[in-house]
């Protein structure tokens, strides 16, 4: 099956990494920083500098802080304040992701949070994947008025989620994207798009940078490798969704 008109979304963690994946051919960019914690808003300076350097869709993750998606008040202010930045800095989308305490989607605040960045595109990411009810949260992500939704299916790897995910794909009948990710790479993405029947695929194709100084101070013990992308991954995921 020809997969050319497949959208690949590449997540990545620096201006740097979002430059070489572009470089790679990739259609689209999730726009995050601090890899260690799943992936956080990015800094202003980082968010300044890229859109002035691709013309491709860069959507930034808009996340305060690591660990659950239950939010206090004063986070959802600066989830806000952060989701206003990228609108106005010319952003066509963002990523967001909030869970009530009792794993249910906040549509509330997921609503007051779409309407704010119209005409911008939200995905509503892998919180979904914490949710209680895969299906109700299908169904109230759609109400919120969020273009699409990014899952591994409730599990860590999609690989093994694929019956839910082609499901989930089913029963959003053209209404939202189900975009899969974690887990794909170039030796598996044309079966996931095969069993799934989606039409957007994400990869973070992450690969370990290592230093370029010629100088590390011997007593020193912080690990000084950063997170970019695969080229070569990238370039062969396209290549097989071309074939």
């Amino acid at each position: 099956m020809n997969h050319s008109k497949i959208i690949l979304e590449v997540a990545v963690f620096s201006v740097e990494a979002a430059l070489a994946a572009i470089a790679a051919g990739a259609n689209r960019i999730e726009f995050c920083e601090n890899p260690s914690e799943g992936g956080t808003t990015p800094s202003y300076g980082s968010l300044k500098t890229l859109i002035g350097l691709t013309t491709i869709p860069v959507f930034p993750i808009i996340r305060p802080r690591g660990g659950d998606f239950l939010y206090t008040n004063t986070e959802y202010e600066s989830i806000k304040a952060d989701l206003d930045l990228v609108k106005e800095l010319g952003y066509p989308g963002a990523v967001i992701g909030l869970l009530n305490a009792d794993g249910s989607i906040d549509t509330k605040r997921t609503s007051e949070l779409v309407a704010l960045a119209a005409p911008m595109e939200i995905t509503f990411h892998r919180a979904f994947d914490r949710c209680n009810d895969p299906f109700k949260g299908l169904e109230d992500i759609i109400k919120t008025g969020c273009k699409r939704i990014l899952t591994s299916g409730q599990v860590p790897n999609v690989l093994d989620a694929l019956p839910l995910v082609k499901e989930l794909v089913i029963k959003a009948a053209g209404r939202i994207i189900i975009l899969p990710g974690s887990g794909i790479r170039a030796n598996n993405c044309s079966l996931i798009l095969n069993e799934t029947g989606t039409c957007e695929i994400h990869s973070s194709a992450r690969k370990a940078i290592n230093s370029n100084m010629t100088y590390n101070a011997p007593l020193m013990n912080e690990n000084m490798i950063s997170m970019g992308v695969d080229v070569t991954e990238i370039k062969n995921m396209l290549l097989n969704l071309a074939l």
